[in-house]
């Protein structure tokens, strides 16, 4: 029953333990008979071997447990920044996400940038606050550290008995209740005496913020009277579903500490798929808006979240069901592609298996397999009612390498691997750059790329090299001129003439190459002009300084003679080429190289080493603000100097800050350093 469903994403940074807490859900639910630990290897949800060799996230995991007659589907994702785009676009399967925070490093950016993501939605929200059992953790300053950045406000809902290798117990501040913990087996026990203050007085608070979601109760409580445990609980559903306020739970995933408290929260105060509102969809092809209210009873209308590559099943396309019903096979129509698909099988996915499900309803999270036009982010419908839902967008890469086959002949079969590649990961980008000649992947960070590499040896057999791309400098002229481009060639039988005056002249940035004709009275015949064009172009082409092309500047044909003999196209093309020679010649020309845009954020304690290293990079910086915790600076880098940024960053501030990168506008490189660059492109052509 979809009112009895539970879609929880366990979101945050890298290293919190989500997988850990995910694990210890299971194995609390019975579906598991052990306690899967990450470092050991034998975690359930984590089973890629590039995950079992990192001992971390790679990619989304999807597992189903019953919990008190609710049936509750946890999404696992990945929190480093190398793959956090696959947590942002799984993200959209979820109903509510619970952010775990390590009691021992607060809150970290990928944190906040998950609490965006959640935010963006409208989803509610919970924090749990893991490790509470390592040394030098603190659940107050955790707690504080949210506090201080997240909106809306946190409240705590648990507070932790003992602290580091002495935690081991819970208080339910809701119910004034505690337990202690044996072996993951929890027992109620008194209130320590020590405590008893701290908890009446978070217990009143906790009553009073309670209350604050429902007017009714908030008379009440301020009349004095006394709120029953059923309003209290129907309350705190109602205010985290409408984001009033974010509950605060706390616990030990590995010791198996809170996580039965936890399963029963989400149970009782996270929404049911049909309690989370309305959605919006749009009719294709226009901005119209449709409000969707989740009902079964409603044409079915469903979102591709993530597409997967199952050595058995082929490609698994995964839906989340908005509204309406599937059965076990059936068609659909594919609103983006307008087209038609049709599927035999409906699968829920658990952990690295599958099994076959008879349906599907509204907030449900299932997979069919090998569909022939669908892929990530598309809508699918009942044909009856076409609608289109508009995709969260994967994050977008910052950083690029070349690469190169191992075995020559293998190019064709890089590409179509690496398709198949970024058709499960869409942060992934691939394309040929005509102006380097390098094939380039981009990522979002080393270890994603490393990782892609990894992945494209072990699934396809193909195996390549790695190196830095090279920059793709462009010159231009430096003044205008006016120049003669003569060709005149005498042999036997027809000679060869071609005679052609052209203006140059520089443009501004971005203006790329314009040709003007402005001959008059047919000294130059029609037939001709084109062909002086053409010369001009396959010159930019091959290039300048160091076989650089040259861009913004415009070429105006004015004047000209021919031959009625040896007048040809092939003439004026070659004449052309000697006019655009000419004038490199005499007006000179100048480097430039692309400028990109970079954004940082990081913790106000590298500030100082980060904007050091911007300025040691040619930065200028456009400027500064915080974001939350953190601080952000803007500046305009050469994209020579940050090739290598994003391994750099991760050093400098132990992976605590990250960045964004765009593609600004071409600028001229400095003297002292042109000449090198020529030098060293010269060379490699050699």
């Amino acid at each position: 029953m979809t009112e009895k469903s539970r879609n929880v994403a366990l979101v945050g940074q890298g290293g919190a333990g989500k997988t850990s807490l995910a694990e210890a859900m299971l194995f609390n639910a019975g579906v598991t008979t052990r306690l899967g630990s990450v470092d050991a290897g034998n975690s359930v949800m984590d089973f890629e071997p590039e995950e079992l060799k990192r001992k971390s996230s790679i990619s989304t995991a999807f597992h189903q447990f019953e919990w008190e007659k609710n049936a509750i589907t946890i999404i696992d994702t990945p929190g480093d920044q190398n793959f956090f785009s696959d947590a942002k676009l799984c993200m959209q399967a979820a109903d509510s996400a619970i952010v775990v925070i390590d009691a021992n490093d607060g809150v970290k950016f990928n944190s906040e940038q998950a609490w965006d993501f959640a935010e963006q939605a409208k989803m509610p929200v919970a924090i749990f606050i893991n490790k509470v059992d390592r040394e030098r953790s603190d659940f107050q300053r955790a707690f504080d550290d949210a506090a201080g950045i997240f909106t809306p406000k946190p409240i705590i809902l648990q507070l932790p008995i003992g602290s580091e290798n002495d935690f081991n117990g819970i208080v339910d501040l809701l119910h004034k209740k505690a337990y202690t913990y044996d072996n993951g087996k929890a027992k109620a026990c008194d209130i320590p005496a020590d405590m008893q203050e701290t908890v009446d007085s978070e217990h009143d608070a906790l009553v009073e913020n309670i209350a604050e979601a429902d007017d009714e109760l908030v008379e009440k409580y301020l009349e004095g009277e006394t709120l029953s445990e059923e309003e209290l609980k129907q309350a705190l559903l109602k205010g985290t579903t409408n984001r009033t306020f974010v509950p605060v739970l706390c616990g030990s995933a590995t010791k198996n500490i809170g996580i039965d408290l936890l399963c029963t929260f989400m149970a009782d105060a996270l929404p049911s798929p049909l309690q989370t509102g309305t959605k919006t969809a749009f009719e294709p092809g226009s901005d119209n808006e449709v409000i969707i209210t989740p009902s079964p009873k409603d044409p079915f209308l469903g979102l591709v979240f993530k597409t997967i590559a199952d050595p058995f099943a082929g490609w698994l396309t995964l839906i989340k069901v908005i509204t309406g019903k599937l059965g076990s096979d059936g068609n659909f129509y594919n609103t983006t592609k307008d087209a038609k698909e049709r599927f035999t099988q409906l699968l829920k996915i658990t952990g690295k298996e599958q099994k076959t499900v008879e349906g599907a309803g509204p907030g449900d999270v299932v997979a069919v397999a090998k569909l022939k036009e669908t892929t990530t982010g598309d809508t699918l419908c009942d044909p009856a009612r076409k609608l289109q839902i508009r995709p969260a967008q994967p994050i977008a890469g910052i950083i690029t390498y070349a690469i190169v086959p191992k075995t020559q002949g293998d190019e064709e079969k890089i590409f179509s691997s690496l398709a198949k590649l970024m058709e499960e990961d869409q942060a992934l980008s691939l394309k040929r750059s005509e102006e380097t000649r390098e094939t380039l992947l981009t990522g979002l960070g080393q270890i994603h790329i490393e990782t892609t590499i990894e992945k494209l040896r072990r699934k396809y057999g193909v195996e390549v090299n790695l190196t830095i791309p090279k920059v793709p400098y462009k010159c231009t002229l430096k003044k205008k001129v006016r120049v003669q481009g003569r060709h005149k060639k005498q042999t036997g039988g027809h000679g060869q003439f071609g005679d052609c005056w052209v203006e140059f002249e520089p443009l501004p940035r971005g203006s790329g190459f314009e040709f003007v004709d402005k001959i008059v009275g047919g000294v130059v015949p029609r037939t001709y002009i084109p062909a002086v064009e053409k010369g001009i172009i396959e010159s930019i082409e091959r290039g300048v300084l160091g076989g650089f092309p040259c861009i913004d500047f415009r070429a105006s044909l004015d004047f000209g003679s021919y031959h009625s003999v040896d007048s040809s196209e092939m003439a004026f093309k070659i004449a052309g080429s000697l006019a655009f020679k000419k004038a490199v010649d005499e007006s000179g020309v100048k480097l430039l190289e692309p400028i990109m845009e970079i954004e940082v954020v990081t913790p106000d304690e590298f500030m100082g080493e980060i904007m050091g290293d911007l300025n040691s990079r040619r930065g200028r910086v456009l400027g500064m603000d915080s974001k939350g915790k953190n601080q952000m600076v803007r500046a305009l880098v050469p994209m020579s100097e940050v090739l290598t940024y994003a391994p750099d960053i991760r050093s400098m501030t132990g992976g605590r800050g990250n960045f964004t990168l765009k593609f600004v506008q071409y600028d001229e490189v400095p003297a002292q350093l042109a000449q090198k660059i020529i030098d060293e492109a010269n060379s490699e052509k050699e």
